[in-house]
Parts: C-alpha cells; sequence; structure tokens
C-alpha cells in the first residue's frame, strides 16, 4: 500500500528482474533483421551487456537521442520483444534522468507512464507516478489516464477500477472523456460487450459526446458480437455527426459486411474506401479475398484488381490480389487462366507471396496431367521465387505419382542444390 499525497494505490508485487546471460533467441534474430536494416543504435543496445546499459545510453544520448525526431515508443517496443529487462533499464534510465534535473512538467511524466504501457510493465508505471507525487508535482487527469491505459493494456483490471474510483472522488483529476474511452477499448478488444456498453452509457450520463475514439470502440464491439445492424446504426451516426472514421472502423464495417455476404453493399463500401483515399490495407484485401474465393466470384476480384491499379495501391496489396485470382483459377484448373494471371503479375514486377499458392497452381497442373506446362511455369518464377521444402516435397511426390522417373531425378537434383536433403 504506497501513500502519495493522499492518493492511495494498492499493487501486487511483481518480480521484475531476472538474470540475463547471452543474447536470447529473440535478440540473436532481431540483431540479424537488424543489422540487414538501418536501426544502428537499436542495434548496438541489444549487443550491449545489462551491466553497462545505462552507461551505453548516456553515451548514446550525447550522440543520438537528443537528434530529432527519436521514437523512444519504437525503441522500446523493439526491445520488449527480445529483452524485457532492458526495456526496462531504459525507462529506469529516464526516470532517473527526469528526477536528476528536477523535472517538473507532468506531461513528461505521463510521457514515460504511456513508455511503460509500452513495456507492459505496470509496477515501473506506477513507481513513475509515486516519484511525481513525492517530488511535490500534483496529479492530473492526463497522468491517470495513462497510467489508467497502462494497467488495462497489461490485463491490470482491478488496478485500472481502483485508480477510476480514486478519479471519481478527488476535485482536481476527474475523469474525462479519455478516461471512458480506454475501459470502452478495453472491452471491446476483450470481447465483452455488456462492459463496454455499460462504460459506453457510463460516459453518456457523465455529460461527454461520441467522438471517434467512442465510436471506433462501440463498432468494432457490436461487429465482434455479430450485432450488425446496430453497428450499422452507429456507423451511420457517425457519419452524419461529420466524424471522419478511422482505418480500423472502415476495416470492421468491411469484415461484417463480408460475414452477411452482401455482395452489392460490399462493392459500394469498396468504393466508398477507394474514392476517399484510404486505400485497402492487408487484412482487408485478405478478408474480401477469402469472401470471393468463397463465393465463387473471381469476376469481382478483377474487378477489384482493376480498381485497385486505377488507384496507386500498395504494391503488397496489388500482389496479394493477384495471387488471389490465380489461386481461384487454379482451384478450378482453369489453366489457360492461370498462366495468363501468372504473366500479368510477373509483368508487373510482382511474385508469388506465398508458397501455398505456388502448390496449388502445382496441384492443378497435376490433376490435369499438364506435366509439361508445370514444367514451363517452373522456370518462369525461378528467378522471382524460391521454392520451400514443401514445394519440392509436392513435386517429388507428384511426380512419383505419375510414373515420370527423368523428371522426379531432376527434382530431387534441385532440392538438394537448394540445400533441401
Amino acid at each position: 500500500m504506497v501513500l502519495a499525497n493522499g492518493v492511495f494505490i494498492s499493487v501486487m508485487k511483481r518480480g521484475l528482474r531476472r538474470p540475463f546471460g547471452k543474447l536470447s533467441a529473440a535478440s540473436q534474430i532481431l540483431v540479424r533483421k537488424i543489422s540487414s536494416k538501418s536501426d544502428p543504435l537499436l542495434l548496438r543496445l541489444l549487443q550491449e551487456p545489462v551491466s553497462r546499459f545505462k552507461v551505453a545510453l548516456d553515451f548514446e544520448e550525447d550522440l543520438t537521442l537528443s537528434n530529432e525526431p527519436f521514437s523512444w515508443g519504437s525503441l522500446v517496443t523493439a526491445l520488449r520483444s527480445s529483452s524485457p529487462q532492458k526495456a526496462q533499464l531504459v525507462l529506469e534510465w529516464k526516470l532517473e534522468k527526469m528526477l536528476k534535473k528536477n523535472e517538473r512538467d507532468h506531461r513528461c511524466y505521463s510521457e514515460l507512464i504511456s513508455l511503460c504501457e509500452k513495456a507492459r510493465n505496470v509496477p515501473l508505471a506506477i513507481r513513475v507516478f509515486n516519484s511525481m507525487e513525492a517530488d511535490g508535482i500534483r496529479a492530473t487527469s492526463t497522468v491517470l489516464n495513462s497510467l489508467i491505459s497502462t494497467c488495462l493494456s497489461s490485463g491490470d483490471v482491478m488496478t485500472a477500477l481502483s485508480l477510476f474510483e480514486i478519479m471519481e472522488r478527488s476535485e482536481d483529476y476527474k475523469p474525462n472523456s479519455v478516461t471512458y474511452n480506454a475501459f470502452m477499448y478495453f472491452y471491446s478488444k476483450l470481447g465483452n460487450i455488456k462492459a463496454m456498453q455499460a462504460w459506453f452509457s457510463a460516459r453518456k450520463a457523465a455529460g461527454f459526446s461520441s467522438d471517434i475514439q467512442t465510436y471506433e470502440s462501440v463498432i468494432i464491439g457490436l461487429v465482434k458480437s455479430k450485432d450488425f445492424d446496430t453497428a450499422d446504426r452507429f456507423y451511420e451516426e457517425m457519419m452524419l455527426s461529420g466524424i471522419t472514421p478511422t482505418v480500423a472502423i472502415l476495416q470492421t464495417m468491411l469484415d461484417g459486411l463480408c460475414e452477411r455476404k452482401k455482395l452489392g453493399k460490399i462493392k459500394i463500401f469498396l468504393k466508398f474506401i477507394l474514392d476517399g483515399g484510404w486505400g485497402l490495407n492487408g487484412q482487408m484485401a485478405e478478408k474480401l479475398l477469402a469472401f470471393y474465393l468463397e463465393q465463387g466470384k473471381v469476376e469481382e476480384m478483377e474487378d477489384l484488381l482493376g480498381v485497385l491499379m486505377m488507384s496507386n495501391p500498395d504494391p503488397r496489396v496489388l500482389a496479394q490480389v493477384h495471387c488471389g485470382i490465380i489461386r481461384m483459377y487454379a482451384i478450378a484448373d482453369r489453366l489457360d487462366d492461370v498462366e495468363y494471371c501468372v504473366g500479368r503479375m510477373l509483368k508487373l514486377g510482382m511474385s508469388f507471396t506465398c508458397s501455398d499458392d505456388v502448390e496449388k497452381i502445382i496441384c492443378s497442373y497435376f490433376r490435369t496431367a499438364a506435366y509439361e506446362r508445370l514444367e514451363m511455369f517452373l522456370e518462369r518464377i525461378r528467378g522471382s521465387f524460391l521454392l520451400t521444402k514443401s514445394t519440392f516435397d509436392l513435386l517429388v511426390a507428384g511426380y512419383g505419382r505419375a510414373g515420370l522417373p527423368e523428371k522426379l531425378d531432376l527434382v530431387i537434383k534441385d532440392m538438394k542444390l537448394a540445400g533441401f536433403s
């Protein structure tokens, strides 16, 4: 139990430290990825021993960290995935720096608590808060909202609720719209629609009108619970109020239309998304392609490709759509269409993004006994796609069943040259 400027916070003690030796497997993978990219600071910090980590941060502060722009959030997030202790050391180092220079701006403490959220470190967030109050800096709604958000992101609901009750009883830092939004977002993401709706009602009763964060939580929660009609009503209310939807809202509404198989409405909604300049992200494209594949609507896929080609899309999304069309033609054994679409895709400088699509094409060639055309297809993609072991295994099994020993021997030879035994 901690008493800080009249605020009681009860926190369960948790083990924050554990011994570290050499780089963990996750760190080694991350180091290899970073080595081929452009984040030398993260690479240096990952390789720095824990015993010298804060000294290294002091050194980097003089050389690098003072330059703008610099994202502490990105650094902490990257470190958390591979070395949680180093992520914590960054936050401790920042707190020590703030206390040493007698930082009085509560916004700095709020930002540091938000960094603790990225590190999923509630005890350290509470330590930052207590350090602030012990230094005579009064709490604000912004600081407590950051602390609540950190607790919720780590699943520490009891502490978050305790903080909310403290805010309700206070005179200086009452709950505001951000406070209610944090709980709504948490329960919406969790799929607890009753709790999300209860916080929505409480927010409304407190006199706060709906904003974009409110609508996002409500719409996502309602679509998750398959209450599509109510989600539609909130979406229409949001649009009539002049609030621009977020990508998350658009993606959720598209998911709902696909689940309801509303083909006509999907076309209209897609036009709205593309005309509005949002474009399709990977998840939207995947959902659409799965829907069209299930319905056997290859013409709609082709229409989508045509529209995307005119809207300056993300190349990765465009490649997804190309592959989705090819996948559907392969499943239907429409080899002429498969080969035309493969040529169209390659001509644009794109290639297959996963072995599953290539394997579906290979299966189609085997089903139709089109072995010479299969050889031509493999030769065509040789420079842009590396065959995986599962693909080689498929070819070995297919040629074996077809009784083609010469082709089988060539595949086995290529398989060994690729490093697969």
